[in-house]
């Protein structure tokens, strides 16, 4: 099992953006294959340190991420194996055709940072804003899809696509401090949940900074008498589908959590599942069909309910 040191996650400040720059760096201590392609993100991912150490490996792009993404998918066609690493708004809608055909639909073995994602660039608007990148990450084919919940857990997912044959989309959080939510010697699996909470009540299924808004919920719910089971589902491709449908049949019906629009992203995975297996009350926490406001990050995620408060409320009108 990966452990992050303590060095390490004291360097990345509560930051899964910068876990990441640093397990990428560390991985390339050992593997000379790995390549850092930068789509003006020097900074932003913390790559600073892997130019110092590696330059002939690292390509900054600029603000380019149509030819990020084809310089990494060229890379993984010499056997090179690029860690791709941009603004999540950008890296996807932007580079689209890039990412479809030249990575997903050739299976490349590239791994893309998308850091920024949800309403972390809040003040910079609609333009900036990630919220639908989890479903387009869902409907490639090849792909897989996690959301880590803290830098730990960032870290963790990094070191684990190694794992992984075929393209990998890691979802990073921006300039904020992202509590703790996971130890940092947790167990990390591609593809299995992490229960945070027993209970038998209702489950909550949330993913990336809203973890640790579902776990602050069922806290306050358990003084309610309401047994909440919290489910981390970091990885939305593959879902989990053993956790959901096991939740579904234990506890009275499932709410979800998550900075994206509820549709396509971590609601829909599990509404889709739901829908063919085993039809479960349901209430969704996330961005409406629409785009968001612009404001500070905090203000945005609570004018839309994306908060502690409104898991709890939800899981209540769900229990009635």
């Amino acid at each position: 099992m990966n452990v992050m040191s303590e060095a390490a996650s004291e360097k990345a400040s509560n930051q899964s953006r910068l876990a990441y720059g640093i397990a990428l760096t560390e991985m390339a201590e050992h593997d000379n294959s790995i390549a850092a392609i930068s789509a003006d993100t020097l900074d932003l991912i913390g790559l600073r340190d892997f130019l110092a150490k590696y330059p002939e490996r690292l390509v900054d792009a600029g603000i380019a991420e149509q030819n990020a993404m084809g310089i990494a998918s060229g890379l993984a066609t010499t056997g090179m194996r690029p860690f791709l690493c941009g603004y999540a708004p950008f890296i996807t809608a932007r580079s689209m055709e890039q990412l479809r055909n030249d990575v997903a639909y050739a299976n490349q073995r590239v791994v893309i940072g998308a850091a920024a994602s949800g309403v972390s660039l809040g003040v910079s608007g609609g333009t900036h804003h990630a919220l639908e990148d989890l479903a387009l990450m869902r409907g490639l084919p090849n792909m897989t899809a996690i959301v880590p919940a803290d830098a730990h857990q960032a870290w963790q997912a990094t070191q684990a696509t190694s794992e992984i044959d075929g393209p990998v989309y890691i979802r990073l959080g921006g300039r904020v401090v992202e509590p703790e939510v996971t130890a940092r010697d947790a167990d990390f699996k591609v593809g299995r949940a992490d229960c945070l909470r027993p209970g038998n009540d209702v489950t909550i299924i949330a993913c990336g900074c809203l973890v640790v808004e579902a776990v602050t919920a069922a806290d306050a719910l358990s003084k309610e008498g309401v047994a909440a089971r919290v489910l981390n589902m970091h990885t939305i491709k593959p879902l989990d589908q053993d956790a959901v449908l096991t939740a579904a049949a234990e506890t009275k019906g499932i709410v979800t959590a998550e900075e994206h629009r509820i549709t396509g992203g971590l609601s829909g995975a599990v509404a889709e599942l739901l829908a063919r297996e085993n039809p479960t009350p349901m209430r969704m926490v996330g961005m409406p069909d629409e785009f968001a406001i612009v404001g500070p990050t905090g203000k945005v995620r609570e004018g839309y309910g994306m908060s502690s408060a409104n898991i709890v409320a939800s899981c209540l009108e769900l229990l009635g």
